[in-house]
């Protein structure tokens, strides 16, 4: 996929929901994108994408996809490729920045713009209840 004003394909990993409500997992190589992600499928989180991921915008919203070659994989350092089930798309909703750590309690609304588009955006949290709250997050937003 070229990049353009509408697509674009970055290094980085997704998983989503049934419901197909996306999170799309940034950050240098070796930052965890892939562990976040094997941790939220673990939760019930269907893959939509490892180490590469597509984006395209529709309107308002951008849609994920993986590229055809490495669909249905994940790799699980020290461990492996390994299959997995996928979502052919879904639609962005949330962003991690692996690279940052969250140092705040609770923590201002961030965001970050993709193809014009802003995503609200987490930082890193290094606790066991961060991939739990990842998946709340999709489920029913933030309410303050």
């Amino acid at each position: 996929m070229q990049q353009g004003d509408d697509r674009l394909r970055l290094h980085a990993s997704a998983v989503a929901l049934e419901s197909g409500a996306a999170l799309l997992i940034l950050g240098p190589s070796g930052s965890g994108k892939s562990a976040l992600a094997l941790e939220l499928m673990a939760l019930g989180a269907v893959l939509v994408s490892d180490d590469q991921v597509d984006l395209q915008r529709d309107g308002a919203d951008i849609w994920l996809s993986a590229p055809g070659a490495i669909r249905g994989r994940i790799e699980a350092r020290q461990v492996g490729i390994l299959s997995a089930r996928t979502l052919d798309r879904a639609r962005l909703c949330l962003a991690v920045d692996m690279a940052e750590t969250e140092t705040d309690r609770l923590p201002p609304r961030r965001s970050t713009k993709l193809l014009g588009v802003a995503i609200p955006l987490l930082h890193n949290v290094d606790k066991r209840h961060f991939p739990a709250s990842i998946l709340q997050y999709l489920m029913a937003g933030r309410s303050d």
